[in-house]
């Protein structure tokens, strides 16, 4: 990976603790099955045993992206963050845009993103713009449906 992955504490945890889960809890559970599975004689009709496998291979996939992601992370708290009249990474940003509709957004790592709770990637294009405005900034994004202008009204942090 070329670039760190900026990700809030929470962000990072919720990545451990499903890495965990999967390694030691989900995994050794299907290896048993899988082993048992073989054991009934006929791999080829053997639903629990084809089933398994390919259980075992995308949890297999997911444990090395995850690895992967929590090795390129670069953990930033956003309480401890410098400038508060700027929006950087972890601030929960009050944006209008020019039919007057609020919304709130807080700038968090990709991994961590979830549109529909307001928690956008940090290399998105609404988060790209938003770096380093500062209230009452107005700027421009290029968006899907067009180009659109959001002014900043509010900008908090942890």
């Amino acid at each position: 990976m070329d670039r760190p992955n900026y990700i809030t504490p929470a962000g990072y945890a919720a990545l451990r603790t499903e890495y965990e889960r999967l390694f030691a809890t989900e995994r050794p559970a299907l290896v048993e099955t899988i082993a048992w599975a073989a054991g009934n004689g006929d791999r080829s009709e053997n639903g629990d045993y084809i089933y398994g496998r390919k259980r075992l291979r995308e949890i297999d996939r997911r444990l090395g992206w995850l690895s992967k992601r929590m090795k390129a992370a670069k953990v930033v708290d956003p309480a401890r963050a410098g400038d508060r009249d700027r929006a950087f990474f972890g601030a929960t940003v009050t944006i209008v845009d020019e039919d007057d509709r609020e919304r709130v957004l807080t700038l968090v790592g990709n991994d961590e993103a979830d549109a529909g709770k307001g928690r956008i990637g940090w290399d998105s294009p609404l988060a790209r713009a938003l770096r380093g405005a500062a209230i009452g900034d107005v700027r421009r994004v290029m968006l899907p449906a067009g180009e659109r202008d959001y002014e900043v009204l509010a900008i908090r942090y942890p």
